[in-house]
């Protein structure tokens, strides 16, 4: 994976990428994955803050967000959902 050029070492990187691929969820699983390879490095430091955050959620609290069940009260979060929700994967990677 391409170095996020800001707040994450190589090791919090490796991290990060764990959480996202190694959840309970499989659909959860491709999403975030897609999401830090795609979307990540683009994204603004404040953003892949947020994105952390969300991804230390459990599945069952982040998956009706990321699926638009639930919304989502933070707006800061809320702008990384909406993006999650857009890249959302429809076949395995």
């Amino acid at each position: 994976m391409p170095s996020d050029g800001g707040i994450l070492d190589h090791d919090a990187l490796n991290r990060l990428q764990w959480r996202c691929t190694r959840r309970a969820l499989l659909e959860l699983d491709l999403i975030l994955g897609k999401f830090l390879v795609e979307e990540f490095p683009g994204l603004s430091e404040d953003d892949k803050r947020v994105f952390a955050e969300l991804a230390d959620m459990e599945d069952h609290d982040l998956w009706p967000l990321v699926n638009g069940t639930e919304e989502c009260e933070d707006a800061q979060r809320a702008a990384i959902v909406a993006m999650l929700r857009k890249s959302e994967v429809r076949q395995p990677l």
